[in-house]
């Protein structure tokens, strides 16, 4: 059946992502888990495939493309079933470097978006701090302006790439209110600590501490005291692509629980002929069908230039939690076997735990959701055509 949405170059597109991803990330997934990182030639070789500016002008070496090239990238991250390497794509081409295409200047779209299309250098987002998590206002990482540089003071935690990455994307507090400047993570009283987390530990989650960083003004992102309303408007793209990249995982645990169980085999016969086995399959081939429909057309409206904050939110807490939903169902199929490190389902169980919390809790969502619908709030554009 021919897809409304997408054109015969963006499933183009895909088959390339899927031929590179089969030769250049699946292979290296476990390898990935054990060290604790993913390696950075994966990075620099999808830089040199465009596919970390996809939606970036061509002026600075993207692509110049729609975002529904971004959405099948995510999806196709998700279906190589690595939570870990899907999020440190896209914290970098979804998160740091979304601020720099729509707030840096001419300077920081030079020094930092250009490298980080070709995967040279690695971005991280710095919102999370100890004290202020889903609650963006209450931040306490200060930044002070003296002569042609801030000072910044704080610390910030949660945050992916933060280890192995080379700036971040920071949330600080300047006389304004909150604002948004770029820090390399190499610069003079930059501290970094790995963290050691349950799940997606080939994704690297750093506690960052800045004292007395000199951070050069020209590095300030955008307007100062506008960084709040910068960080609403990119929240919705971050949180659509971890929904998107959600339906591919989901699609991901789908086949390898269906290959599984034609394999496996009880009281002689395979049980996927087992009807219980078989309806719970249905239930969960609808919900993907269904949120995929949902996905796509979302995925079109933003492609289009709407501001789909509501559908955003809607999608990131739904298919978060109708995927560890899923991955607990699936992995019940697998019997013992899913407990097994040697089955990707493994894994996964334990990735999956964070999906409902970063990027926005499922609580959260609900909360924005039922301001526009029973507030009627609605939420403007922040950055300037």
């Amino acid at each position: 059946m021919k897809n409304l949405f997408l054109t015969e170059e963006h499933e183009l597109f895909r088959t390339t992502l899927q031929d590179f991803f089969k030769a250049e990330v699946n292979p290296y997934i476990n390898e990935w888990e054990k060290n604790g990182k993913v390696d950075r030639s994966v990075l620099k070789k999808m830089g040199e495939m465009g596919f970390l500016g996809l939606e970036v002008e061509e002026k600075y070496g993207g692509m110049g493309a729609d975002f529904m090239y971004t959405m099948i990238l995510c999806e196709e991250m998700g279906r190589t079933g690595s939570c870990g390497f899907a999020t440190v794509v896209s914290a970098h081409a979804y998160l740091a470097m979304n601020y720099l295409v729509h707030a840096g200047s001419p300077f920081i779209k030079e020094k930092y978006l250009v490298p980080s299309i070709t995967g040279q250098k690695i971005g991280s987002l710095s919102m999370t701090e100890p004290f202020a998590g889903s609650d963006l206002r209450a931040i306490r990482t200060t930044a002070k302006l003296e002569g042609d540089h801030y000072i910044v003071d704080g610390s910030k935690t949660f945050i992916s790439n933060g280890y192995y990455g080379d700036y971040t994307v920071a949330a600080v507090k300047t006389e304004t209110g909150i604002s948004m400047m770029v820090i390399d993570l190499d610069a003079e009283g930059v501290s970094k600590a790995k963290l050691d987390k349950v799940g997606i530990r080939c994704s690297d989650t750093a506690e960052l501490a800045f004292n007395g960083v000199k951070v050069p003004k020209e590095n300030l992102l955008g307007e100062e005291g506008k960084g709040f309303y910068y960080m609403m408007e990119s929240l919705q793209v971050e949180r659509l692509t971890l929904a998107i990249s959600n339906i591919g995982l989901m699609q991901y645990v789908l086949d390898i629980t269906l290959q599984y169980m034609s394999e496996r085999m009880a009281f002689g016969k395979s049980i996927d002929k087992f009807q219980v086995l078989r309806h719970r399959i249905a239930d969960i081939a609808t919900d993907i069908e269904g949120w995929k429909s949902f996905m796509m057309q979302t995925s079109y409206r933003l492609a289009q230039g709407e501001h789909v904050v509501k559908e955003c939110s809607m999608l990131k807490m739904k298919t978060s939690d109708l995927l560890t939903q899923m991955v607990y169902e699936c992995g019940q199929m697998f019997g013992g076997y899913g407990f097994m490190e040697e089955y990707p389902i493994g894994r996964i169980y334990r990735d999956v735990r964070v999906i409902p919390v970063y990027g926005g809790t499922s609580e959260i969502m609900k909360e924005i959701i039922a301001k526009m619908v029973i507030d009627k709030k609605s939420y403007k554009p922040a950055y300037k055509a």
